[in-house]
């Protein structure tokens, strides 16, 4: 049908059982349909062929904006393989490739696609098989990318190098508005170093560290970055270990900040002392 239809804009075919002989013949119909600017195939199994597929099509299609492919298990060749369409496609603009089992090879060549690439404004990775390799390298990506505002990179293994290297490529970044780093285990140290970037970096408005490890020291680095930070408007903190003293050391920040709209200090254990620095 997409191959004759004139008026179609929008698909979701969300939760269909689409697998890989599905995938690979809407990807055909893609490289000649040109009204589509919205495909949804999220909670599908279309695999690493279907993305394969799905890739070649990107390379001539020309008017696909937005494309979720979140749950579709199409691993580091799907991932590889969208990466090559990244380089050359001009025209997509959102790109959600979440719980997709995308590995450090997946995620370097996506990497590689991100410094080519000058369309791409949203790109989820959430939920794959990320590590330090992978995330050192997007970073360096981030260094020279000038057109994406969201990345999400939540509930990866980005560890302390992986986020030592997104904290300075936000030194220099200017575009990047909300970055996602949740449940990757971000310690201390590491937090300190995103705290420091943002005492320069001057476009995030957004940064979500849900269910890290940042303890009472890194919430503290946290709120000396915000006494300088003029540009963050939502800050997520939400189980993070951040105690009594944490608290103590943002609520001080809050005097001064006058940018910040939204804080999140759910599950903190911050305790009578915390509510009493932040009243």
């Amino acid at each position: 049908a997409l191959k004759t239809n004139s008026s179609l804009t929008t698909l979701n075919l969300k939760s269909n059982l689409i697998e890989v002989n599905g995938g690979v013949a809407l990807a055909e119909a893609l490289k000649t349909n040109s009204i589509l600017t919205t495909l949804n195939l999220e909670y599908n199994s279309i695999g690493d062929n279907g993305g394969q597929a799905l890739a070649e099509a990107l390379k001539t299609n020309s008017t696909l904006t937005t494309l979720n492919l979140y749950n579709n298990s199409i691993g580091d060749n799907g991932g590889v393989a969208l990466a090559e369409a990244l380089k050359t496609n001009s025209t997509l603009t959102t790109l959600n490739l979440d719980s997709n089992s995308i590995g450090d090879n997946g995620a370097q060549s996506l990497a590689e696609a991100l410094k080519a690439n000058s369309t791409l404004t949203t790109f989820t990775l959430c939920n794959n098989s990320i590590g330090e390799n992978g995330d050192v390298a997007l970073a360096e990506a981030f260094r020279t990318n000038s057109t994406l505002t969201t990345l999400n990179l939540g509930l990866n293994s980005i560890g302390d190098d992986g986020s030592q290297s997104l904290a300075e490529a936000l030194k220099t970044n200017s575009t990047l508005t909300t970055l996602s780093l949740d449940s990757n285990s971000i310690g201390v140290n590491r937090v300190q170093s995103l705290a420091e970037a943002l005492k320069t970096n001057s476009t995030l408005t957004t940064l979500n560290l849900y269910n890290n490890k940042i303890g009472e020291n890194g919430g503290a680095a946290l709120a000396e970055a915000l006494k300088t930070n003029s540009t963050l408007t939502t800050l997520n903190l939400e189980y993070n270990s951040i105690g009594e003293n944490g608290s103590a050391a943002l609520a001080e920040a809050l005097k001064i900040n006058s940018t910040l709209t939204t804080l999140n200090l759910e599950r903190n254990s911050i305790g009578d002392n915390g509510g009493v620095a932040l009243a």
